[in-house]
């Protein structure tokens, strides 16, 4: 397995670089260690052709730009915590509000606009990071590693490791947003199924109001993504879920989670992961000042994203998995992302 780098740009007097990791098939991924994203994801259609299918940058200033988390990795904690605030151990913590009142994807000081420390290994790179004390309102001195792994099988596996000093909250993930078709057209008729009979309920503002409810007419067993929701550009409102994951698998095996299946290029996406849920996220705001890797703005429903992580403001309802990392704790979370064909 070839992992190629370069440098590609600074920000902040630190080192920016593109990496490159290409199987023997020709397959490959591009990431670069501001805000550990991934740029492209290049695979195979029904005929062999290569193409990529995730929104990225040709250039650093796109992401340096971006307000839509494109292809990055996600933290302290991913989704909403409503009111900017939590309590932990008696003491209450005041966040970034930076969605309304409520916070998302770690607030002003998320991970997304960071530069990772990194090391190449044989089939990837690790991506390290130091989040101090208080660092957005969160308590604790996190260390987190991202290491992403490619193989021959065109499977990009994620895979998460933290440690803390003081109890926090901790809930990572990564935001890329794909598209199958290789961006030949919005993602209305892709295919989608999720492993999953249960979501949690939210409000207007996308934040959890503490039910779990059944999926019902929101489940997706081989349903295209126009026939659960109305296709309506210029009010842009599509789905933001949560879907509960059933993880009890064999010890060590990631739970199959969801697949993704566009039928004109043949091109499949399985999730697999230990989280306990996946977000889905149609696009609706996706809007790009730079232009992307197709040559033109992203735009809303160009793609969508099946973020893993634990539930979403878990920490503000005591009747959610909590997403605590204690001392003494390793936070170890995985997300695989195998690409194929019909």
């Amino acid at each position: 397995m070839a992992v190629k780098s370069r440098l590609w740009g600074q920000h902040e007097g630190q080192d920016v670089y593109l990496f490159k990791i290409e199987n023997e098939m020709g397959a490959y991924v591009e990431l670069t260690n501001y805000g550990a994203a991934i740029v492209s994801v290049v695979v195979p259609d029904k005929e062999q052709r290569l193409e990529n299918v995730v929104v990225g940058f040709p250039e650093l200033e796109g992401y340096l730009n971006d307000t839509c988390y494109i292809g990055s990795t996600i933290g302290r904690y991913a989704n909403r915590i409503s009111g900017a605030k939590f309590n932990l151990d008696g003491e209450t913590y005041h966040l970034d509000a930076n969605d309304g009142k409520n916070t998302n994807h770690g607030g002003k000081s998320g991970f997304n606009y960071r530069v990772f420390d990194t090391a190449t290994i044989d089939n990837g790179v690790v991506m390290t990071l130091t989040s101090a004390d208080g660092d957005g309102g969160y308590p604790g001195t996190l260390e987190l590693s991202v290491t992403y792994t490619w193989s021959t099988d065109n499977e990009l596996l994620i895979s998460y490791k933290a440690i803390t000093d003081k109890a926090t909250i901790a809930n990572f993930t990564n935001h890329a947003y794909f598209n199958l078709s290789a961006f030949k057209s919005k993602i209305y008729n892709h295919r989608l199924t999720v492993l999953s009979d249960k979501i949690v309920d939210s409000y207007e503002d996308y934040t959890p109001s503490g039910a779990v409810n059944p999926a019902k007419d929101k489940a997706f067993n081989n349903n295209r993504l126009s026939e659960k929701f109305k296709i309506d550009e210029s009010h842009v409102k599509g789905l933001n879920l949560f879907y509960i994951i059933d993880t009890e698998t064999e010890e060590k095996a990631l739970a199959y989670a969801a697949l993704l299946t566009d039928e004109v290029s043949g091109r499949t996406l399985k999730v697999f992961t230990d989280y306990p849920g996946v977000f889905l996220y149609t696009g609706d705001y996706l809007s790009c000042t730079d232009v992307t890797l197709t040559g033109k703005q992203a735009k809303p429903f160009d793609a969508l994203c099946l973020e893993c992580q634990h539930y979403p403001d878990s920490i503000n309802h005591p009747n959610f998995p909590q997403a605590i990392l204690q001392p003494g704790e390793v936070y170890n979370q995985n997300i695989l992302y195998k690409f194929g064909t019909i």
